[in-house]
């Protein structure tokens, strides 16, 4: 029979009769908004939990809720994250920025300015943060001046972060640029540098390029010194990348710098002298046709340049516009045989032996001297002529057997006494020391042609500072390019007798006699005393004939001398080709002028006849 598995009962409720276990739902628990479980059992929701007072208070939680999560979230990077917040912050709106230095200002002897830095602006953008629309291009490239192909090159060939539109712009460009207000175009300040005395003072003063970098002549010697330091500062940005604040620089923030300016530089060039050297040199270079010319002008006392140029020049303002070849300053760069110019010095050494006088005779008869094939001759026989004569006329047999009669290395130890083969002390930066070889002196036609100026190499200013030497009584001082340089006095030191060097000056003024080689350097109101000199220049390896080079080396007045005058004209091409035809007359010119100048009384007249000018103190 079947049987009925048993009921087991249920749990009874109070009431005793048999209910079933209500299971808890998951959802339902303490904080559950009252309700939640009863949508989950159809049917069996109340009136009273979907009432709108119900409802507005659960938005009303959890608004509650979400602005205790935000305020506790900002309390948290207030006091936490401040530092971090702050330093995010500042890298997308302050920015360091440099503080562009002028550079010092270069001057004359009497403060006439050579150099000056003019501000201007440039033009730039970031190429990351900022696209350039075929019509901001445009727009920019008539704002600038330029073409659309040149802006466009430069914005894409800049860095990753950094591109030139445009720079040295003046202030009426940078106006203009920034009233355009293009896009993410940003505008920088620089500074230009300009020389108003353009290609006079051109290689002495030198340049600097794009960056304000000294590449030539004081602007390079000096650039630290005239360079000075840029600055920082913090600027705040807006969204154009243009500048809305300065922030506080410098107070309490190590990391930031104040600007150093350049220092000025006070040189010993004397403006009104380079001016007339500069017109004169050209001139002759002009006239005879020659590849290049230089000239250099020192103080006869202190050893200062006052005026120093070269032909061909070059614009500083400009300098691109002449190439290469006329910024070269050959006046310490170019090497020379210096050919007769160091026949005082040769002189020099014979009066030093004790073996001649200005007197002695000497017998160059026939006109000429045979040495190991070689044939050293004058222009004419003269037949026996003193030391004095010997210098005046320029005669190479006279010298040549002065030299023969002398110790083997006595002309040599004098042209070294006198600085050859060194340099002279003026600071300019490319100065060549030239080239003094005792190789061949152990053979007579060495010795012989070494004292009449070949086999051997000097720069124009090698043989100023030479004829320093015998304008001061045999002192040899070390040039300088700055006024006032104290170094030139520490290193003056007499190299040659006095008397001697005396007697050689004296015979240097027969020169420029009517029956010396170069009467066409005589000053018109003043003495001088020089030498000339007419040297071949060597071409492929052997001398050409047709290639000289044209000297005229010297001093004025011949007693007190103010000044020592070189001029090089380098192979001439016109009726003339020798030092007393070709540089002598540029001598001459010169001196006058700066001898007035300066304010030396002339031959016979006083201070009052130089046009009332007075004659500065000369140094002690």
């Amino acid at each position: 029979m079947n049987r009925r598995r048993p009921r087991r009962d249920r749990p009874t409720g109070r009431t005793g009769s048999p209910r079933r276990t209500k299971r808890k739902s998951p959802f339902e628990g303490p904080g559950r908004v009252a309700g939640a479980s009863g949508a989950l059992h159809k049917g069996r929701s109340s009136r009273a939990d979907n009432s709108p007072a119900d409802r507005h208070g659960a938005v009303v939680l959890l608004f509650l809720a979400g602005f205790v999560c935000l305020a506790g979230r900002t309390g948290y990077l207030a006091v936490t994250e401040r530092d971090f917040l702050k330093e995010q912050g500042e890298a997308r709106s302050v920015r360091e920025v440099t503080i562009p230095v002028h550079r010092g200002m270069i001057f004359d002897r009497n403060g006439e300015p050579l150099a000056v830095s003019a501000p201007m602006g440039y033009a730039w953008v970031d190429p990351q943060q900022t696209t350039l629309t075929v019509s901001d291009i445009q727009r920019l490239a008539n704002v600038l001046d330029q073409t659309p192909e040149v802006v466009e090159q430069r914005y894409r060939s800049g860095s990753k972060r950094f591109a030139y539109l445009a720079r040295r712009l003046p202030p009426n460009i940078v106006r203009r640029v920034t009233e355009a207000q293009i896009e993410g175009v940003r505008i920088g300040r620089e500074y230009h540098r300009f020389y108003p005395a353009g290609e006079s003072t051109a290689h002495l003063v030198g340049r600097t390029n794009i960056d304000d970098v000294g590449q030539e002549g004081v602007e390079l010697a000096f650039d630290e010194y005239l360079a000075g330091a840029p600055g920082a500062k913090r600027v705040l940005r807006d969204r154009r990348g243009g500048t809305v604040k300065d922030l506080d620089y410098v107070r309490d923030l190590d990391y930031l710098r104040a600007p150093k300016f350049g220092r000025d530089v006070d040189l010993a060039l004397d403006l009104r002298l380079q001016y007339v050297a500069y017109r004169e040199l050209k001139t002759a270079v002009e006239r005879n046709r020659a590849t290049s010319g230089s000239l250099v002008m020192l103080d006869a006392d202190s050893g200062e340049v006052l005026a120093l140029a070269n032909q061909p020049s070059f614009n500083p303002n400009a300098w691109r516009s002449r190439g290469v070849h006329g910024v070269r300053n050959r006046a310490i760069a170019d090497l020379y045989e210096p050919g007769s110019t160091v026949k005082p010095l040769t002189v020099l050494a014979a009066l030093e032996s004790g073996m001649y006088t200005p007197e002695t005779e000497i017998d160059t008869h026939p006109g000429f001297l045979r040495i190991a094939g070689k044939t050293i001759e004058d222009p004419s026989n003269r037949g026996r002529i003193t030391v004095s004569t010997a210098l005046a006329k320029s005669s190479q047999v006279a010298i040549s057997k002065m030299a023969l009669a002398m110790p083997e290395l006595a002309v040599f130890d004098a042209f070294q006494r006198a600085g050859f083969g060194d340099y002279t002390g003026c600071d300019l930066p490319g100065e060549d020391i030239g080239l003094l070889s005792a190789a061949d002196l152990d053979k007579p036609i060495g010795r012989a042609t070494l004292a009449y100026g070949y086999g051997v190499m000097v720069t124009p200013m090698q043989i100023a500072r030479a004829y320093l030497m015998i304008a001061n009584d045999g002192i040899r001082t070390d040039l300088t390019i700055l006024r006032n340089d104290l170094r030139v006095r520490a290193s003056s030191q007499p190299v040659f007798a006095r008397r001697d060097v005396e007697a050689v000056g004296e015979m240097m003024r027969g020169v420029l006699a009517l029956g010396g080689t170069a009467p066409k350097a005589r000053p018109a109101s003043y003495t001088a005393a020089g030498k000339t000199g007419t040297a071949r220049k060597v071409n492929f390896g052997a001398y050409d004939e047709r290639a000289h080079v044209a000297f005229f080396a010297g001093f004025a007045p011949a007693v007190e001398p103010r000044i020592v005058l070189v001029v090089v004209i380098n192979e001439p091409r016109g009726a003339g080709i020798g030092g007393g035809a070709v540089a002598a007359p540029v001598f001459g010119a010169v001196a006058e002028r700066a001898l007035r100048i300066l304010g030396v009384p002339p031959m016979g007249g006083s201070l009052a006849s130089v046009q009332g000018r007075r004659k500065p103190e000369r140094p002690t």
